[in-house]
């Protein structure tokens, strides 16, 4: 099959979740709790980061007197039991992610979210899905470094130019990039540049495993 990639590595949350509203409530909901108000641009600010540093930026600029860890499990604890009640997905993701799994595509899950919480949205997909992870916890080097997409095609034995990699974010976009994958910018709630190597689309809806290489 030349006309597809060798694999398609996956961003998770706001790419083939949308979890975001579920983030951006445990932020306003820890941040009230010290008495502070935390802003939508606070929220959006922080879409797409590494935990740790998600947990940095709320400290300093939400007023909250926790240690980092403390507020990443907060955050984590929150979302989790949020997405137990409803995974929300995005549109197009699902059948795109079946359509892979058909044809023998491998996918890689590459997310900045902590293992304990990607496996709570694992554990509600039909099937095995994913032949390797990356998540943010396991890596030194979180998006927008390359690290995480290096990682996931060494697990899988590809080449990076081989590879697709499907992104929401700017900061996932320039990690894709950097690691030298072919990206779809799918734009959930940040909007994405229009810059060389990177293919924007609205939504997943109508796009299979020949599209994502060959336009």
């Amino acid at each position: 099959m030349s006309n597809v990639p060798a694999a398609v590595l996956w961003d998770m949350d706001g790419t083939l979740v949308d979890t975001e509203p579920y983030w951006f409530a445990a932020e306003h909901q820890l941040v009230e709790s010290f008495g502070n108000t935390w802003s939508e641009e606070h929220a959006h600010a922080v879409v797409g980061f590494d935990l740790l540093d998600t947990a940095a930026y709320i400290i300093e600029h939400g007023g909250v007197d926790l240690p980092p860890r403390v507020v990443v499990e907060y955050l984590l604890d929150a979302v989790i039991t949020s997405c137990r009640q409803r995974l929300p997905w995005r549109p197009g993701a699902r059948e795109l992610l079946d359509e892979l799994h058909s044809l023998g595509i491998p996918c890689a899950l590459v997310t900045m979210s902590w293992r304990r919480f990607a496996e709570a949205v694992l554990e509600q997909l039909p099937r095995p899905s994913f032949e390797v992870t990356v998540f943010g916890d396991e890596v030194a080097h979180g998006k927008p470094h390359p690290e995480p997409y290096l990682r996931a095609a060494s697990l899988l034995n590809v080449e990076p130019s081989m590879c697709v990699a499907i992104e929401d974010s700017p900061t996932g976009v320039a990690s894709a990039q950097a690691a030298g994958c072919r990206v779809i910018g799918v734009p959930n709630m940040k909007p994405l540049e229009q810059i060389d190597g990177v293919r924007i689309v609205s939504s997943l809806t109508g796009i299979d495993a020949a599209t994502l290489w060959t336009t």
